[in-house]
């Protein structure tokens, strides 16, 4: 954390205010990118001002405050070469322009979030701060460190691409919310008849938008509703400093201070798939009465003591078929199929949404004898969606295709109902899964398994990337996969199907210190599964009874607790090859007893998220056939510089090793340099990491190196020419690299290399051209310009130039 003066603020906005002012009208191909920096700087004005008057100060994370001035100070520059350029020179800084605006407005970004360190005097200025946020809010993503962690809570997810039959509901619940006499509505039907679709609808509306503003919040509740986390995502999406707070009483008390301090102006919450149970959580928002305060429940429960639920009908015929044609993509074909048959399979699906969706997709390109076999087989039977349970059995048709023509893909679409409700599973944990328990060993072949689930309507495949790549280049880390619902329970009932002693896949969920009546009764003597997945709650004590798994080859350990120990049984699974460990706590969780793992003797790949690293670096361990280590949001710390042992004989095999939005990596320890087998290194999103090993030139056997997105790093150790098997080198989005090492051209075995988005680069060493074997650079058109001079001597280089599009998938899940 830095403090930054107002008056240091003011002196480089004020000199990038008068630059502004002088070229404005000068820069005509820009001057749409000027008019949108002049409008933003008139808006920041006062606040700046204001700052500098009363020497106050802004207190805030280093690396954010301190780029925001010198990119303010660096903005004045840009801007009078701008001014002077020709015409071609001014297109190629149309991109540094933009970058300008966006830092701008990440600037207004933290004069709300983070506030003025002056209590006394911010009260007087928090006003000022939200109406400048107010005026330009709908083009600013506010940023700070904790929505760096969890993105996108309490956005409203897009609604898909067409929607049918809503229109009726869409007025009547509109009315509703316009309708002082009604604070709550109850949106009711079974799963699948698209509820969230219709409110999505709703929040994405104009006049909603026009009447609500800013102040529309989106929860996805589920079956374990959790007032802590709904609280603080409600104080994450408005940008607030985030509570802590050890019981419901404490959450209620906050709750009812966020709707206070914003029910001045018009306010919509939206509880999103609340279950029979949580009728506490409608409570706590429905306690508070006040004016343009409207609260919308979608559930599969009614609800009536809150008021009439709104039922949500079926599809009538007509939009049943309309969404049909879509999902099947009929378009011209539709005159080669008799209007019978996709008649029948609408009455089938019997105006379901969902069920009509995933239908009409599995049939989306094939020919016609399967629309008939499928018709033929639903009418030897009753009908398929008599009820939920039957809606279910509709979307294991499309399932059984897969048994008979890919089993692969079927048991890879099983193997995602082992994951917890409503969270996304990363791509990542099932590379490590598959590669051990189906032996698909490239990363490539797990993410096209993927693809074909998408394409089969089976799951969703988001890249939460806030930049569109369309270039894959392995990196999967911003990969998740998302389910309805039913889909997950379909995944459920899949595994289920064989008697528990007998399953390949074994999914328990522990409620408090509730074990299964089989598990306390100690009535199977041993289990059988390859996969075992186990959550508990944060009321759970860490408190475990025996459980044989000689034959599991995969354990995912799920929990939200601050504390966790590991079972006893672990030291025991002798087959075990992968293991992961999750927590969903808001901080990092502390293991305990994590030496267990040292003594698993065939523990080829970890994955941990949000896990303490110095918690578990206090256990002498050897893990000698660990191949792969993966950390992800964790705590790092001292946690490798301090073990027990050195880090080269706690896994001396290691191959492959990813460090992933751990932002508390200042610098990366040296004693990695002693991990000589190493042959991945990838280090991405840690945006304190300033420095890399002077050593780092001793793994001697890497062939890969990624530091994506590392924004504070500046300069890449001359010893990295000692990495003469190095292929591929990813520094894009590393903006502080001003310079390349002047002997990089002793890469011997570099060929792809990518730099885009390093936009402090202003020039390559002359040695690039001793780059024999390096055949593709990705760059954008800034970066572009520097290969100019050496293009006539690399004939055999190509320059992918990218352009920047941005991607907001990170603020939403999918939905069919």
């Amino acid at each position: 954390m830095v403090i930054i003066s107002g008056e240091a603020l003011a002196v480089a906005f004020g000199a990038l205010c008068d630059s502004v002012k002088q070229v404005k009208d000068q820069i005509l191909m820009s001057k749409p990118q000027l008019g949108d920096i002049k409008s933003t700087l008139e808006t920041l004005q006062p606040l700046i001002k204001e700052m500098a008057e009363c020497e106050k100060e802004l207190d805030g994370p280093e690396e954010e405050l301190e780029n925001l001035r010198v990119k303010m100070e660096e903005g004045a520059e840009l801007i009078w070469k701008c001014s002077k350029a020709s015409a071609f020179k001014k297109y190629k800084y149309s991109s540094r322009l933009d970058e300008l605006r966006k830092s701008l407005q990440r600037l207004l970004g933290i004069l709300k979030v983070q506030g003025i360190r002056d209590v006394k005097k911010a009260l007087v200025s928090v006003r000022n701060i939200e109406n400048v946020v107010q005026r330009i809010e709908g083009n600013c993503v506010i940023q700070n460190n904790q929505s760096e962690k969890i993105q996108g809570w309490c956005a409203v997810p897009e609604p898909p691409t067409i929607t049918v039959g809503l229109d009726v509901p869409f007025r009547e619940l509109k009315m509703k919310l316009f309708t002082d006499e009604v604070s709550m509505v109850i949106v009711t039907a079974p799963g699948g008849c698209g509820k969230t679709t219709l409110a999505t609808k709703l929040c994405q509306d104009a006049e909603i938008k026009d009447k609500f503003k800013s102040n529309i919040f989106f929860v996805t509740v589920s079956k374990k509703a959790n007032l802590f986390l709904i609280v603080q995502e409600l104080y994450h999406r408005k940008g607030a400093p985030v509570p802590d707070f050890q019981s419901e009483v404490t959450a209620v008390g906050w709750l009812h201070q966020f709707l206070k301090q914003i029910g001045q102006n018009p306010m919509l919450f939206v509880l999103d798939d609340v279950w029979a149970g949580s009728e506490f959580i409608l409570e706590k928002f429905d306690e508070l009465k006040m004016t343009n305060y409207k609260i919308l429940v979608t559930s599969r429960s009614a609800f009536p003591r809150f008021g009439s639920p709104y039922y949500l009908e079926c599809l009538k015929d007509e939009d049943a078929m309309a969404l049909f044609h879509h999902a099947a993509s009929l378009g011209d074909r539709s005159s080669y199929i008799s209007e019978d048959l996709p008649r029948k399979i609408v009455e089938r699906c019997m105006g379901f949404p969902l069920a009509i969706t995933v239908v009409g997709r599995s049939l989306c390109g094939q020919p016609i004898e399967i629309w008939q076999k499928r018709v033929l087989e639903w009418s030897r039977g009753s009908s398929v969606l008599e009820s939920e349970h039957d809606l279910l059995d509709c979307l294991q048709s499309s399932l059984d295709v897969l048994d008979e023509e890919k089993p692969l893909i079927r048991e890879c679409f099983i193997d995602l109902g082992l994951f917890p409700e409503d969270q996304r599973i990363p791509a990542t944990v099932l590379i490590d899964m598959w590669a051990e328990l189906y032996g698909i060993h490239e990363d490539i072949s797990s993410i096209s398994h993927l693809y074909e689930l998408a394409s089969q309507s089976l799951a969703n495949l988001v890249v939460t990337s806030r930049k569109d790549n369309k270039y894959s280049d392995g990196y999967y880390t911003e990969h998740f996969v998302t389910q309805h619902d039913m889909l997950r329970e379909l995944a459920i009932r899949q595994m289920s199907q064989e008697p528990l002693q007998q399953r390949m896949r074994v999914k328990i969920d522990i409620c408090g210190d509730n074990l299964p009546m089989w598990w306390k009764e100690q009535k199977y003597q041993s289990l059988i599964a390859r996969v075992v997945s186990i959550s508990t709650d944060e009321e759970f004590s860490s408190t475990w009874q025996n459980l044989q798994l000689p034959e599991a080859e995969v354990l995912i350990l799920n929990f939200q607790t601050k504390y966790y120990a590991l079972p006893v049984f672990v030291e025991k699974m002798n087959k075990l090859k992968t293991l992961v460990l999750t927590g969903y706590s808001t901080s990092p969780t502390e293991l305990n007893n994590f030496q267990l793992v040292d003594s698993i003797p065939s523990l080829k790949r970890i994955r941990l998220e949000r896990i303490s690293i110095p918690s578990i670096s206090r256990y002498p361990i050897q893990l000698k056939s660990l191949k792969k280590i993966s950390l992800f949001m964790c705590c790092i710390g001292q946690g490798f510089g301090n073990g027990s042992i050195p880090i080269s004989e706690a896994f001396p095999n290691v191959v492959e090793m990813n460090i992933d939005y751990c932002n508390d990596l200042v610098e990366l320890p040296a004693q990695l340099c002693d991990l000589i087998q190493l042959k991945k290194l990838s280090v991405t999103n840690s945006h304190k990491l300033s420095a890399l090993p002077e050593d780092i030139g001793n793994l001697v056997n890497l062939e890969l190196l990624r530091l994506r997105s590392c924004t504070d790093l500046s300069e890449l150790p001359g010893s990295i020419r000692n990495l003469k098997k190095l292929n591929f080198l990813d520094i894009s989005d590393c903006f502080s690299i001003m310079e390349l090492p002047e002997d990089i051209g002793e890469l011997c075995s570099l060929e792809r290399l990518n730099m885009r988005q390093c936009s402090r680069l202003n020039e390559l060493p002359s040695s690039v051209l001793d780059l024999e074997h390096l055949k593709e650079v990705t760059c954008d058109e800034e970066t572009e310009i520097l290969w100019e001079p050496f293009l006539p001597y690399l004939t055999h280089m190509h320059i992918k130039v990218v352009k920047e599009d941005i991607n907001l998938n990170w603020l939403h899940k999918s939905h069919f």
